[in-house]
């Protein structure tokens, strides 16, 4: 299991969600934290290219997305921006 942090900009995109979204987004976050390796393996989790940085993609909802890290080879998620698919890689 993984420990999840949220950046002080990914708590800021969570509180423009409303009540309903937020809960399914946390509980989808701890979901990815119980079972980021499982996750790894299939669609919902990739890792972005073009970065120096090893930053992933997580697919929330159909139009949600969350942008993470694995910081310093740590068993931490570092999330690093959440919202949706047309505002989250700007």
């Amino acid at each position: 299991m993984y420990r999840l942090e949220l950046t002080d900009t990914a708590v800021k995109n969570l509180k423009g969600f409303n009540h309903a979204e937020q809960q399914m987004i946390a509980k989808k976050l701890r979901y990815l934290s119980e079972n980021f390796d499982a996750l790894k393996q299939g669609k919902k989790v990739t890792e972005l290219k073009g970065t120096p940085y090893r930053h992933y993609r997580y697919v929330i909802a159909r139009k949600i997305r969350a942008i993470f890290e694995i910081k310093d080879d740590q068993i931490v998620l570092l999330v690093l921006r959440i919202g949706r698919r047309k505002d989250v890689y700007g």
